[in-house]
C-alpha cells in the first residue's frame, strides 16, 4: 500500500473501532461510570496500571478495585484514614497486590495535594513533543515519597526505554477528544498532536505488518519510530490510529 492507500485504509478502521459500541468490551468502560473529573482521572489511572493479561479480568478487577475504594476514588484517596487501607488487603491483579495498591493511593494523594494532580504532574515542557520525560517525572514524584521498592516496578520510565504502554493508554484516554464517546478529553491543557500509541504485542505487530514500523522490540524506540509515521497521517490527531491496530490485532486478528 501506498501511502494513500494505507491513510484511507486506516481511517476505515478507526471509524469502525473508535465508537461507544468499544466501550463494552474495553477497561476504558470503568472510568465511564464516574462523572467528576477527578475520579475519571484516578479511576483511568488505576485501571490502566493493571492492563495487562486477559481483558475480561482486567475490567473485572479494575471493578473490584473501585468497590475497595467505596466507588469514589478521589474521596477515598484524599479523605482515608490510615485504618480504611484495610479494606484493600485483598486485592491482585497478576503481579498488582494490596501493598502496591496502598502506595499507588498514598502516591496519589502525595500529587493531588502536594502537586496540583496528575494532569499538572504529567505536563510536556520545554517545547517537547512527547511525554518521554513526563512520564519519567511522574515516576519520579510518584516515589519520593516512603515506598517499597517492588511497587517501583509498575510505572514505567520512559528513560530506561520503556513503551510505558499503561501510561500513554491513560493520556490517550484523558487528552484524545470526546468526539466519538470513547476518549474522554478532559485535560485541556494537554495536546493530542504530543500523544503516543500504547504499543502492545498487539499494535506492535500489526504496526510490522503495515510497514509503520522495522523495529523488532516494543521500546520506546520503536515508539518513537511510529510515532513519526502516524503523525505523518494525522498530525493534529494521530493516536487516533491505535484503534485501527488495536481493532485489527485484537478483533481481526490481522
Amino acid at each position: 500500500m501506498n501511502k494513500t492507500e494505507l491513510k484511507a485504509f486506516l481511517d476505515e478502521k478507526v471509524v469502525l473501532y473508535n465508537n461507544p459500541k468499544f466501550i463494552e468490551s474495553d477497561p476504558i468502560q470503568i472510568p465511564h461510570r464516574f462523572s467528576k473529573k477527578e475520579d475519571i482521572e484516578i479511576s483511568s489511572f488505576l485501571t490502566a496500571t493493571i492492563s495487562w493479561g486477559n481483558r475480561k479480568m482486567i475490567i473485572k478487577n479494575a471493578a473490584k478495585m473501585m468497590e475497595v475504594l467505596d466507588n469514589s476514588p478521589f474521596d477515598f484517596i484524599t479523605n482515608h484514614q490510615k485504618s480504611d487501607l484495610k479494606q484493600l488487603d485483598n486485592f491482585v491483579h497478576r503481579t498488582f497486590n494490596s501493598i502496591d495498591l496502598q502506595q499507588f493511593i498514598k502516591s496519589l494523594n502525595h500529587i493531588y495535594k502536594n502537586h496540583q494532580g496528575l494532569e499538572n504532574v504529567l505536563q510536556i515542557r520545554n517545547n517537547e513533543n512527547n511525554y518521554q520525560n513526563a512520564i519519567h517525572y511522574l515516576k519520579k514524584i510518584f516515589f519520593e515519597i516512603p515506598h517499597q521498592q517492588r511497587t517501583q516496578k509498575h510505572i514505567s520510565d520512559p528513560l530506561k526505554n520503556s513503551a510505558a504502554k499503561r501510561i500513554n493508554m491513560f493520556l490517550r484516554w484523558m487528552v484524545r477528544n470526546n468526539k466519538t464517546g470513547v476518549d474522554f478529553g478532559l485535560w485541556k491543557t494537554h495536546n493530542p498532536a504530543h500523544l503516543s500509541c500504547p504499543l502492545d504485542v498487539h499494535s506492535g505487530n500489526v504496526a510490522r505488518k503495515l510497514k509503520l514500523l522495522k523495529r523488532k522490540q516494543n521500546d520506546w524506540k520503536a515508539l518513537s519510530e511510529l510515532d513519526k509515521k502516524l503523525r505523518k497521517l494525522d498530525k493534529e490527531d494521530p493516536v487516533k490510529y491505535d484503534f485501527a491496530l488495536f481493532g485489527l490485532g485484537v478483533f481481526e486478528k490481522f
